[in-house]
């Protein structure tokens, strides 16, 4: 039996921003359990990066469930902002007739 699965462009990247937001979510849970445990901290970098690659709602939510970097700068405003830019762009992407998302 052969299973191939033909994914249509807005699709792959739908399930791709999920992804990416599980992926986020799980690095903010994980640098909070390694911060109480004292233990390897995963670097501000990486986690900023997976909210800009496209987790940024997956990393806000983190922030709120674990407690996490509430109180640095860069998390606080930098990452409600993002989510917004991010939800503008996806707005105003999915309601161009044109826009290949549809």
């Amino acid at each position: 039996m052969e299973l191939i699965v033909q994914w249509t462009s807005s699709e792959f990247i739908y399930l791709l921003l999920t992804l990416l937001n599980i992926y986020a979510f799980v690095l903010m849970g994980l640098d909070k359990h390694f911060a109480i445990k004292g233990k390897s901290r995963i670097s501000e970098k990486h986690l900023l990066g997976s909210g800009v690659v496209g987790g940024v709602f997956g990393l806000y939510v983190g922030m709120k469930v674990f407690r996490h970097k509430t109180q640095h700068l860069i998390f606080k405003l930098g990452i409600p902002l993002l989510l917004f830019l991010y939800v503008v762009v996806f707005y105003f992407t999915i309601n161009i007739p044109e826009s290949p998302l549809l």
